[in-house]
This record gives C-alpha cells, sequence and structure tokens, in this order.
C-alpha cells in the first residue's frame, strides 16, 4: 500500500514538473512572439514625416564700392524675386529604442532632429552694374546667403515647425497604441507614457 502510495506521488510531481515547465515554455514564446511583433511595428512607423510650405520674398541688393579713394563710387543693384519650397522632416527610422522583455517596456532612447531643406528660385531684375564694380560670384553667394537667412527667420516664426512637430507626435502614438494594447509600458526619457495626450508634453 505504502509502495502504491509513493507511486502516485511521485507520478503527480512529474506530471505537475511537466505542466510547469510548459506552461514556461509557452510564457516564452509569447514573450518573443511579441518582442518579434513590436521590433516589427517600430520599423514599419520608421518612415520619412515631412510638412511642406512655400515662402515668396523680394530683396533689393545694393552694393557699392570707393575708386580712387572717395572721388567716384561705383554701384551695381538688382531685385531679386525668390520663391522657396521648404520642407521639414524627421526621419524615424533614426529613432534609438531598447525593448525590456523582463519588464515588458519600450524604451524610446532618442529622436532624431528635425531636417529643414530649402530650395529656392532666384529670379533677377533689373540688374544694374557699373562698369568698374560689374556683378561677380561672390555678389550671388551673398545673396544666396542673406535670403537664406531672411526664410530662415520666416520658417521659425511660421507654424511649419509645429506642425511638422505635431505630425510627428502623431506616429509616435502607434507605438503607445501598439504597446497598451499588447500589455506593456512605453517609456521616453525614463518616463513612462500613459496615454496619448501624455505625448504631447514630451519636450523633443
Amino acid at each position: 500500500m505504502r509502495k502504491v502510495f509513493f507511486g502516485v506521488v511521485i507520478t503527480l510531481i512529474i506530471l505537475f514538473t511537466f505542466k510547469y515547465c510548459g506552461d514556461k515554455n509557452e510564457d516564452r514564446i509569447t514573450l518573443q512572439e511579441n518582442t518579434a511583433l513590436i521590433q516589427e511595428q517600430v520599423k514599419n512607423v520608421g518612415k520619412l514625416v515631412v510638412t511642406e510650405g512655400h515662402f515668396s520674398e523680394v530683396f533689393t541688393y545694393k552694393n557699392s564700392k570707393a575708386i580712387f579713394g572717395d572721388f567716384i563710387e561705383a554701384e551695381k543693384r538688382a531685385i531679386v524675386i525668390v520663391n522657396a519650397d521648404v520642407t521639414i522632416g524627421y526621419d524615424l527610422s533614426l529613432i534609438e529604442f531598447e525593448i525590456d522583455e523582463l519588464t515588458k517596456t519600450l524604451r524610446i532612447l532618442s529622436i532624431p532632429k528635425e531636417e529643414i531643406k530649402i530650395s529656392p528660385d532666384y529670379e533677377y531684375y533689373d540688374i544694374q552694374a557699373d562698369f568698374l564694380n560689374q556683378f561677380e560670384a561672390k555678389d550671388y553667394n551673398e545673396i544666396k546667403k542673406t535670403v537664406n537667412k531672411s526664410l530662415m527667420k520666416k520658417i521659425e516664426a511660421s507654424d511649419l515647425k509645429s506642425n511638422a512637430q505635431n505630425r510627428l507626435l502623431s506616429e509616435l502614438a502607434k507605438f503607445y497604441i501598439l504597446t497598451s494594447t499588447m500589455g506593456w509600458t512605453l517609456e521616453y526619457n525614463e518616463n513612462p507614457i500613459e496615454s496619448t495626450e501624455a505625448l504631447q508634453g514630451l519636450k523633443l
């Protein structure tokens, strides 16, 4: 009778051991599947997000230089009309992140800065130049330099950058939706993101 009792106990222990190990294995497989899915989704979100704008500007360029001391002054001038297409983009493939399987946490470590590209088209009118002060390559370079500075100021004063950032946050919201539906946690700068509204307060 005692042998039968011990046999039953040993059998139950073996069965429970196999069941426990099997459950652990299933948990591990599920965790690995979740990790692979999160990695794939982060990769899919990693695209270029672009906001476009257009600016127009009219400049009057003037340059004069003294010849033979202050006896003669040679001048040159031109009217420059600039039409520029501007794009502000975030290359989300450059986002740095890590996946913590133990705590089921997706950590965003860094977000790339915006890339501003200006594509200007120049039209020159009413070009006037004295014989002793002709237009040269340096004049056109100076015009382009001045135009670029002016356009950057206009971009900063416009809502183009804020619109681009809003598009970025919309893409980041996909990370939150993904992690929350899978029971994971999303973190940025060691702070957990607990709602899509919390994304709006991120300091990028």
